[in-house]
């Protein structure tokens, strides 16, 4: 194993042997990409003896569910590089999960999988807990590097070397890792002080400046430390104090404010203001600290520091990203972004194309591989099987997918296994199994809208109009649904469903309301044909050549598909999805919320961040 390389061949006695049991018995699981993903594919981590962890140091299992796309593989590698041994892989359906180590078990991407691997990993633990030698593991994103940033300004950072644009201090050498984004708020001064802190910020360790003692010596250059300058040289060098290039004495004293810094209350430099008792020389003030910082809503003037989120954060979807600037407690600016595109493959076989849509997009996976045998169809001028009854049972269980995760967001451990549990009985089951199942369900709808937590937690919070389209819209009023002219639908007796304020509760009871009208549709079709539904007679070939559009109705709003053919392979495939529409609203959405509350926010959303490069 690599996790647990260099195993012993027999069980190990004693304690190490009780402890090794132990640890067999006892696996946690960190789920990439997400628990979204792992639940799409009807995987039940509980059901084969896995505890979920939230963060990479409380487990000791990285379970990957599903390919993971090249930018998602080296963000696990650095959770990979996080959690102690002894650690195992468990991949189910993944089969190239390189710059990670290989895997110590392997599955198909299903419950039987699940169980089969995980029986491997405790057999692994129990005779490896305790091996001599392990394999050591360096995380590409981790890699340390150099970059310059300036002692007084630290959210200055450079990539080479230079001046401080706000202050004209030489910027210092310092070793970040590679995962580190600029400006992330770690760097500590030389008194050992950090910069910032996380909330509302705190002031920097004053500067300290004096005037050295030994300023001048005759017409010859005197070289100072910009941060110490008791110390002096006759000659270039290093400050044996703190490292940095010691500059000229006269250009160390103007960049340590002691030469003409106007702007400060009207001094023309720090020299001139009278020492305080009880305060160290030279003290910066809070006002030259935070001049020309950003003020907050309050009016304070404070530091604003950027915090990243996912693309494995508990309460985000997989794959989804995303960078807040805090003003304390309090989001002043998001930054939103999906995983990377996913590129098709040139000269893709037109035949392929359902199946490879379909696995680019496993929390859609039905209705895009309806998308495209639709628009494969409408390049040869006819139109693909019905497939309503299909594209509903997965849109209910994708809204009960979406209400387990949320319930985890929040808390609320009941409702997260209820909802799972639901969901894994929808993946693939047949109408009169649906039809048996409705009653039920129903009834949990009613419980889960008269609880009164949830109605005090999500009324009036990220209240979001303008989106053009999905249950998000629908529950802003608007009444835009494309199964209204999907020929799929007719005689089915459908109508689009919408009222709200567009606040996180009225997004809650749309997709309540959704599911209830979904039972309904698949009652009135009678039968879902198939598991892999659009499917083309074997008989019909498919086109060769030319253009075709399509548009489905998936779970969180439509997707449409162009698409153009040349000699029976893809030229080109553009693909919108409701992440395109959604994203940018989500940004201003979150402004000015209390953090706890923006990533509700967004959870509540349901975005899907995977996108197809045109």
């Amino acid at each position: 194993m690599n996790a647990l390389s260099g195993a012993r061949q027999a069980m190990p006695g004693g304690l190490r042997g009780l402890v090794a049991r132990a640890m067999a018995a006892d696996l946690r699981a960190f789920v990439v990409p997400g628990l979204d993903i792992a639940r799409a594919g009807g995987l039940d981590p509980a059901g084969a003896g896995l505890r979920l962890a939230d963060t990479p140091r409380h487990a000791n299992v990285l379970l990957i569910a599903g390919p993971l796309p090249p930018d998602l593989l080296k963000a696990a590698c650095v959770v990979w590089a996080q959690m102690p041994r002894p650690r195992a892989i468990l991949a189910l359906g993944a089969d190239n999960i390189a710059p990670l180590p290989a895997p110590d078990a392997i599955g198909a991407l299903s419950q039987d999988g699940l169980a089969e691997g995980v029986a491997t990993l405790r057999k692994a633990f129990a005779i490896g807990a305790f091996a001599r030698n392990v394999t050591h593991f360096d995380a590409p994103a981790l890699a340390a590097r150099i970059e310059y940033t300036c002692p007084m300004h630290p959210e200055v950072i450079s990539d080479e070397p230079g001046k401080c644009p706000i202050c004209g201090m030489f910027l210092v050498e310092r070793e970040v890792s590679g995962a580190a984004p600029a400006g992330d708020g770690d760097h500590k001064d030389h008194h050992g002080q950090g910069a910032h802190e996380h909330g509302k910020s705190a002031p920097a360790q004053a500067a300290q400046s004096d005037h050295s003692p030994h300023a001048a010596h005759g017409d010859a250059a005197v070289y100072t430390c910009p941060m110490h300058p008791e110390v002096t040289s006759d000659s270039p060098g290093s400050c044996p104090k703190c490292g940095m290039d010691l500059v000229p004495q006269d250009e160390g004293d103007a960049q340590s404010g002691h030469a003409g810094h106007s702007g400060h209350g009207g001094h023309e430099g720090h020299d001139d203001a009278q020492d305080i008792p009880g305060i160290e020389p030279h003290f910066m003030s809070m006002v030259e600290l935070t001049e020309g910082k950003p003020a907050s809503p309050d009016g304070l003037i404070m530091e604003w520091i950027e915090v990243p989120f996912g693309p494995f954060f508990p309460g985000l979807p997989g794959g989804l990203g995303l960078i807040l600037t805090l003003d304390g407690d309090s989001v002043a600016e998001a930054r939103l972004h999906g995983a990377k595109p996913i590129p098709l493959p040139s000269g893709c076989p037109v035949a392929e194309l359902p199946e490879r849509l379909a696995a680019a997009f496993p929390l859609t996976h039905v209705a895009m591989r309806a998308l495209a045998h639709r628009a494969i169809a409408a390049v040869g001028g006819g139109a693909a099987a019905p497939d309503a009854a299909a594209l509903e049972r997965e849109r209910i269980a994708s809204h009960l997918n979406w209400l387990a995760g949320f319930a985890r967001q929040m808390g609320l451990v009941r409702l997260e296994r209820q909802g799972a549990a639901l969901q894994r009985v929808l993946v693939g089951a047949a109408a009169a199994d649906i039809a048996a199942a409705a009653p039920g369900l129903r009834r949990f709808l009613d419980r889960v809208r008269r609880t009164p937590l949830l109605r005090s937690k999500l009324e009036g919070l990220g209240g979001l109009t303008g989106a053009k389209g999905g249950p998000v819209a629908r529950a802003a009023g608007t009444a835009a649904d494309a199964r209204a002219k999907d020929q799929a639908y007719d005689g089915l007796d459908f109508t689009p469903i919408a009222g709200g304020n567009g606040d996180a509760l009225a997004r809650l009871m749309q997709r309540f309301a959704e599911i209830g009208q979904s039972l309904d549709l698949i009652a009135r079709a009678g039968t879902i044909a198939s598991s892999r539904p659009s499917s083309p007679p074997p008989s019909t070939p498919p086109p060769r050549a030319g253009h075709g559009m399509a548009t489905v109705e998936t779970a969180r709003g439509p997707a449409t598909l162009h698409l153009t053919l040349s000699d029976g392979t893809v030229e080109r495939a553009h693909l919108t999805t409701p992440f395109e529409d959604l994203a940018p609203l989500a940004t201003d959405m979150v402004r000015q919320m209390e953090l706890a509350d923006a990533l509700i926010s967004i959870g509540a959303l349901d975005l899907d961040p995977r996108r197809l490069a045109a």
